[in-house]
């Protein structure tokens, strides 16, 4: 079920599991700041997109062929480690600045949105995936967007959910495209 070439699983069932982890990981954790009910409204979304997602992955993947297509090398590939390696530095510099410099810890996810969005650059070109540039401009814009209603006098709760809850929703987004596409290829 949802094996790609080799008996491996699949690109499209490993990055999508990937992506629903960390938008609901996104969701749960930067809606927190906002006033009831709405923490508990967007959590509660943000499960439900997760779990239909989940659904819809499983069902696509039982169907998926093994069509010949050119493969990236995957995890394997030393420059997608070096791309993980940067993300890791920038994010553990980035956020040590912002925390213990200059104390604005309201805008730390703002930095993980951007961040997060430049490494799906590096990831879209080291696995051939187009899709990615989408989605690492709109979190990087997110991100940016943080960055920039903070400085107009917003708090914690709306940077978290611009630059969070947005993600969160941009990375089930590109989940929803990459299913939509999957399904397309295999009825066409």
């Amino acid at each position: 079920m949802g094996m790609g070439t080799r008996g491996r699983p699949s690109g499209l069932v490993i990055g999508s599991l990937v992506a629903i982890s960390f938008g609901t990981v996104f969701v749960l954790v930067n809606s927190g700041g906002l006033d009831a009910p709405w923490p508990l409204v967007l959590r509660v979304a943000g499960l439900l997109v997760a779990v239909l997602l989940l659904v819809t992955l499983f069902r696509v993947a039982g169907r998926e062929t093994s069509a010949p297509q050119r493969e990236a090398a995957g995890f394997m590939d030393r420059r997608y480690w070096l791309v993980v390696a940067l993300e890791a530095v920038a994010l553990l510099g980035g956020l040590s600045v912002i925390n213990n410099v200059l104390d604005r810890p309201a805008v730390a996810v703002a930095w993980v949105a951007v961040v997060v969005g430049v490494h799906f650059f590096g990831l879209a070109h080291v696995w051939w995936m187009p899709l990615y540039r989408w989605l690492g401009a709109v979190m990087a814009a997110l991100g940016l967007a943080g960055f920039l209603v903070h400085a107009l006098g917003a708090g914690a709760g709306t940077v978290g959910l611009i630059s969070g809850v947005g993600c969160g929703a941009a990375l089930f987004a590109a989940v929803a495209l990459a299913l939509r596409d999957a399904v397309r290829r295999a009825a066409a």
